[in-house]
């Protein structure tokens, strides 16, 4: 099985609440997931009024906190996946933006879907 991060990026600033009928197609569409073992994790995110980035630039680390007035799009949610095939993975992913579509359309979201780099085998 193959891993896979899910990325839902939206504007930065909504402070709305998703519409309930998303919450509830999402608590399907994740029990549907995690029973036949490709849902692991994910969660939504808060705004970035709290976040903390840590910028390297020439080797010099710099703490920079948020709101970021210059962000227009931000990571809003996540989700670790897993499939026997790429085409699986893309296939859930339509489906889970599919579910913003029908159920949030007022709101402009990108869904990103970006294999997770697993570890080499460690030589003995």
């Amino acid at each position: 099985m193959t891993r896979y991060m899910g990325l839902i990026r939206m504007e930065e600033g909504i402070t709305a609440a998703p519409p309930q009928p998303l919450i509830d197609a999402m608590d399907e569409f994740i029990a549907k997931t995690t029973a036949n073992g490709n849902y692991l994790d994910g969660a939504g995110l808060f705004g970035t009024e709290d976040a903390v980035n840590f910028v390297i630039r020439g080797g010099e680390t710099t703490r920079v906190d948020g709101p970021y007035a210059e962000a227009k799009e931000v990571v809003g949610g996540w989700a670790l996946l897993q499939f026997d095939s790429q085409d699986a993975a893309v296939e859930s992913m339509r489906e889970m933006a599919q579910l913003h579509a029908d159920h949030w359309p007022e709101l402009d979201f990108v869904l990103t879907l970006r294999q997770v780099a697993e570890a080499p085998p460690q030589a003995d």
